[in-house]
C-alpha cells in the first residue's frame, strides 16, 4: 500500500481548505502505519503506555464515528472497541485484533463521514449538541476540531513510528 498525501491547496474557498487538510492528516496517519508488521502496530511507545499505532487508527474510527455520526447527523452509532467497562478499548488490543479490520473500520468510518459532512454546510448545526454547553456544533467547528485531533495524534504516530523503525518525516 502506497499512501497518496497531497497537500492541501494554496487557494481555495473556507470548505476546499478545510476538507483537503482534514484528508491529508488522515492519510498521514495511514502513511506512518504504512510497510509495518502487524507486530509492529501493535508496539506500545513506550512502557507504560499502551499507545500503538493500531490503537490509534481505532481510535480516530471512533473520533470520526463520534463526530460525523453521532454529533453532525444524530445518529444513534454505539462505539466500536471501548465500552462503559473500558473506556480506552480501542487501544487495548487483543491477539484477536487485526490491522485489516482497523484499517477497514477507519477507512468505512471517513467514508461516512465524507457523505454526512456533504449534506452540510459549513454553518449548519449539527444534530447533536454540546455535552457543555447545550448547543449544537457548526460543521466548521467539527472540521477543525478534526483536524487539531488528527494533528495531535500524527505527532504521537511520528514517535512511534521512529521507535519501531527509524523513519521519520512530515
Amino acid at each position: 500500500m502506497t499512501t497518496e498525501r497531497r497537500q492541501p491547496a494554496l487557494n481555495a474557498d473556507e470548505r476546499t481548505m478545510l476538507e483537503g487538510w482534514l484528508d491529508y492528516h488522515r492519510r498521514t496517519l495511514a502513511w506512518k502505519c504504512e510497510d509495518l508488521s502487524d507486530a509492529q502496530l501493535r508496539t506500545a511507545a513506550v512502557e507504560p503506555s499502551e499507545l500503538s499505532l493500531m490503537g490509534l487508527v481505532r481510535h480516530m474510527a471512533e473520533v470520526e464515528r463520534s463526530w460525523f455520526r453521532r454529533v453532525l447527523v444524530g445518529d444513534d452509532a454505539g462505539p466500536i472497541y471501548y465500552s462503559d467497562e473500558d473506556r480506552d478499548g480501542e487501544f487495548h488490543l487483543t491477539d484477536a485484533d487485526t490491522w485489516e479490520e482497523a484499517y477497514a473500520t477507519w477507512q468505512g468510518e471517513i467514508e461516512i463521514a465524507r457523505r454526512h459532512a456533504a449534506d452540510f454546510g459549513l454553518d449548519d448545526p449539527s444534530m447533536g449538541k454540546s455535552r457543555f454547553s447545550d448547543e449544537p456544533f457548526t460543521l466548521r467547528w467539527i472540521y477543525t476540531h478534526m483536524i487539531e485531533e488528527y494533528a495531535r495524534h500524527n505527532g504521537h504516530a511520528d514517535l512511534i513510528r521512529e521507535r519501531i523503525d527509524g523513519v521519520t518525516g512530515e
